[in-house]
């Protein structure tokens, strides 16, 4: 049972005052159809489902950037978007919780730094924005790429033509559809957050919307400084405090860094936010397991 008291940030979340902000936790209850697989997510089960189940050397183990840098090297770039294509556009993922809540709310704006696609399959019956990283493309400044939905298929647009009527989905990370675009290597880290700290890794209409909003961080581990610093500027212009993190046993590294951010941490796990939205899930053992490793 949660003690904490979620009506104050739930009603907050339906006006589009805070806006969730999704990490590999909120994938927690997430399955294989045929496998029973828990779906990759967090940065430990995605190097292993890289590797064919096998750990890498403890250096690479630390994140996923580093041991997906190192795949690039030995096997080349299209080797690691080709990994997380197969990974993500496979269909016999089951719906996450979280996902089914958010697509029964359809705010106007939501952010997933996980790289699949039940975000936008929340939407997909909504007219929408997508906005995904990109990172060493050429023939362009920004290291985004923008497409409009129109109820039945994306569109590619720039920013200047973009609907700001319609919601927003982010997901910096990328995702397979409509075509693969990817943050995942060092590499893609240090040329997308350097653009992002310039400036040029959002539209401007995100950069208006986003001011003075307050956020509520879904299964986001932030003992890594690669999330923490794209957290960090995403959420540039945010009321004070920037909002809410579920991490039920932070680390003193967590602690401090929220309390840089002036970010409050509920000391509870992705779990007590769909019991108090009366959202039902499935919550066996493994899938504990799973909550613990991705936060």
């Amino acid at each position: 049972m949660n003690d904490f008291n979620y009506e104050e940030i739930l009603s907050k979340i339906k006006t589009g005052e805070v806006v969730p902000y999704a990490g590999p936790g909120a994938l927690f209850d997430v399955t294989h159809k045929l496998t029973g697989n828990a779906m990759p997510a967090g940065s430990d089960s995605l190097i292993l489902a890289m590797n064919n189940g096998n750990p890498m050397s403890p250096r690479l183990m630390y994140e996923f950037p580093r041991a997906a840098m190192d795949m690039e090297l030995k096997k080349g770039r299209t080797f690691v978007n080709r990994f997380l294509e197969n990974l993500y556009n496979d269909e016999n993922w089951s719906r996450a919780a979280v996902h089914d809540w958010l697509a029964q709310l359809k705010l106007p704006y939501v952010i997933d730094i996980n790289r699949d696609t039940q975000l936008q399959d929340s939407y997909a019956d909504t007219p929408h924005l997508l906005v995904r990283g990109i990172a060493r493309l050429g023939g362009t400044d920004y290291r985004f790429r923008l497409h409009q939905y129109d109820g039945t298929a994306y569109n590619e647009i720039d920013q200047d033509d973009a609907d700001t009527s319609f919601p927003i989905l982010l997901k910096p990370m990328g995702s397979p559809q409509p075509e693969s675009t990817f943050i995942a290597s060092d590499a893609d880290f240090v040329d997308y957050i350097t653009e992002l700290m310039g400036g040029f890794g959002l539209p401007k209409f995100i950069k208006e919307y986003r001011k003075n909003k307050q956020y509520l961080f879904i299964g986001l581990p932030l003992t890594r400084d690669t999330e923490r610093m794209v957290m960090s500027d995403i959420i540039y212009a945010s009321s004070e405090p920037a909002g809410w993190a579920l991490i039920k046993e932070p680390t003193e590294k967590e602690i401090r860094f929220c309390r840089k951010m002036k970010i409050e941490i509920i000391r509870e796990d992705v779990t007590s936010l769909l019991r108090a939205a009366d959202q039902p899930f499935i919550h066996s053992p493994e899938q504990q397991q799973v909550i613990q490793s991705t936060g």
